[in-house]
């Protein structure tokens, strides 16, 4: 299952994000692999920074489980000063519909 969103980056904090996550933490790549996460790419876009993210996952059960995780809930709390998020911290996340594959 391919799973496309958005998220969106407060001004001038584009670097910053990308070092986090080149610098991404070994629990946090693990917690993704082990909630069937692979292939997970984001994009931004630099005009309006909108990050555009696409995650290949095996079940969307398993996947959602993956928020509940005190490592997930620490990442959140680590990343929100540099973006757009809820009220707990997550991300504010726009599921993207799937118009077109081709594989």
């Amino acid at each position: 299952m391919i799973k496309a969103f958005t998220m969106k980056l407060y001004e001038g904090q584009a670097d910053e994000y990308e070092k986090r996550h080149n610098q991404l933490w070994p629990e946090m790549k693990d917690m993704i692999h082990e909630h069937g996460g692979k292939n997970y790419s984001i994009f931004l876009d630099e005009k309006t920074n909108i990050l555009y993210g696409y995650i290949e996952i095996e079940d969307e059960e398993l996947w959602a489980k993956g928020a509940d995780t005190a490592i997930n809930r620490k990442w959140w709390d680590f990343m929100a000063d540099i973006m757009e998020t809820n009220p707990d911290n997550s991300p504010v996340c726009i599921d993207l519909r799937p118009v077109f594959h081709l594989d």
